[in-house]
């Protein structure tokens, strides 16, 4: 299985360019309309996406185990997620 953490290299680094996208567009709507929606959105999404750069580089650059690299992605999606979920809630108040 050695092509597997080259493929994790691709796909954390789709997921980043991704991400970044969806965060560099909603930080732009926010500023043309000042919702507050749309703000959380953008530091929602940018806490996912960072949460899997960290994840990746600890994991390739600063010898952390995979299942720690893991983690690290997996708590600042979770939380980047909860933004995002208060981000909907704004928009119905």
């Amino acid at each position: 299985m050695i092509w597997v953490e080259p493929a994790i290299v691709v796909v954390k680094t789709l997921i980043l360019l991704l991400g970044s996208g969806i965060t560099y567009i909603a930080f732009r709507a926010y500023r043309n309309t000042g919702a507050p929606s749309l703000k959380a959105l953008g530091v929602g999404f940018g806490i996912v996406t960072f949460g899997t750069l960290l994840g990746g580089i600890a994991h390739q650059l600063l010898a952390v185990s995979l299942e720690m690299g893991i983690l690290i992605n997996s708590a600042l999606v979770a939380v980047g997620l909860a933004i995002v979920l208060y981000s909907l809630y704004l928009e119905r108040g």
